[in-house]
């Protein structure tokens, strides 16, 4: 992996060795027992990216096993004007076509359906429950264990304050935990490693390094979908393939890692001044709740062959039409790691924070530090990347 600006991060370096595998967390003959585990996160298309290798290997290991996962939505609310775009969350998509799954909790993102989702669960009877929640752990563990008040729970567990007596107590009704996780108390490792840990601890399990590459399956329509949007905007060739297309993401769901879309016009203009990229075509993403402002604010800049993109009906158009670009810029979101399940070359803008979510694949990824630790993706500025594209030149 190449790196510009910032710090280099030193997992590359790492090699991997199977571990000697301690003694599981979970029992293997209360697995073999058992008919359904039930695993509770506050997923992103990020988590499940890497998640998703662990979830296999687990369905390989514990065949007769159904696997339920309930995704909590961490923006659930009352205001009804919020629930179009929440109840279409593309994740949802994914894990219906996810055969190591065969049961979702994906109606979170209201109360009342919160409160629906929440007494379906407890009639389930779960005999396992394991929370993956890496933030307010102690109330994923006290869900946890509302949801499953007589089978072995675990979850995340965070060292508490000896006066903080309600969290404590809550971490009490846990039958195991996994110590929770820190870039600092991980260092060198990257996000698949830090995941495939979680499974190792929990069931004994060593998950290879080959086997946490992201895989995304992209069914034929979705493929011929993107094909006939290329069409649509002029970027197929009279031979039939896909003309030099750059996509660009400048979303993430918080203001830290998001780019703003003014200076992704401005990233355009910069690359059409230079002859090696003057005769592209751009592809923008843009989350659909703001769909509306970046029609406005693109419509009034003017530029050629350049078209708005966004996944409305679902998933899997994303990751078709990335398929097909030359070259993918994203900001620190999912985007950057799907560029690397569809192996097209990406040029990733990056905090300092968090090195462990970096893309895995290094020979086909460049990343591009903010200058400082705790600066947001927006201290990136359209000439730290252009002075990477000049890398690149014709791919």
């Amino acid at each position: 992996m190449k790196y510009s600006g910032g710090q280099s991060l030193a997992f590359d370096a790492i090699h991997y060795e199977a571990p000697a595998l301690p003694a599981p967390l979970v029992a293997p003959a209360l697995l073999r027992q058992a008919d359904k585990i039930l695993f509770i996160a506050h997923l992103a298309l990020g988590d499940f990216t890497y998640l998703q290798a662990c979830f296999q290997a687990f369905a390989r290991t514990y065949p007769h096993l159904k696997i339920h996962l309930w995704v909590d939505e961490r923006r659930r609310t009352s205001r009804s004007s919020e629930w179009a775009h929440l109840k279409k969350y593309a994740l949802y998509d994914w894990l219906a076509e996810c055969p190591a799954i065969a049961k979702v909790y994906d109606e979170t993102w209201s109360p009342q359906l919160y409160r629906e989702s929440l007494e379906q669960a407890r009639r389930e009877d779960y005999p396992v429950v394991v929370s993956l929640a890496v933030l307010e752990r102690h109330k994923y563990a006290s869900l946890a264990r509302s949801i499953s008040p007589h089978g072995f729970v675990v979850g995340q567990k965070k060292r508490v304050r000896p006066w903080d007596l309600p969290k404590r107590l809550i971490y009490r009704k846990l039958d195991a935990a996994i110590p929770a996780y820190t870039p600092a108390s991980h260092p060198d490792q990257h996000i698949s490693d830090i995941y495939a840990g979680w499974f190792t601890q929990l069931f004994g399990m060593d998950i290879p390094r080959a086997a946490r590459f992201p895989v995304l399956r992209i069914a034929d329509r979705w493929i011929a979908y993107a094909h006939r949007q290329f069409a649509e905007w002029g970027f197929m060739g009279v031979d039939g393939k896909p003309s030099r297309v750059v996509f660009v993401n400048a979303f993430s769901k918080s203001v830290e890692r998001s780019w703003p879309l003014e200076r992704v016009i401005g990233l355009i203009r910069t690359m059409r001044c230079r002859p090696e990229w003057g005769d592209v075509g751009f592809v923008v993403n843009v989350v659909p709740e703001e769909l509306a402002r970046a029609r406005a604010l693109f419509a009034d800049a003017g530029l050629e062959r350049t078209h708005l993109f966004s996944a409305e009906d679902n998933f899997f158009q994303l990751p078709a039409v990335l398929s097909l670009c030359e070259l993918i810029i994203s900001v620190e979101t999912a985007v950057m790691h799907l560029a690397n399940a569809v192996h097209v070359p990406v040029i990733a803008l990056m905090r300092q924070n968090n090195p462990e979510w970096a893309p895995i694949d290094r020979a086909n990824s460049t990343v591009i530090t903010a200058p400082a630790h705790g600066d947001w993706v927006d201290r990136i500025g359209v000439q730290d990347v252009m002075r990477v594209l000049a890398a690149f030149g014709r791919l």
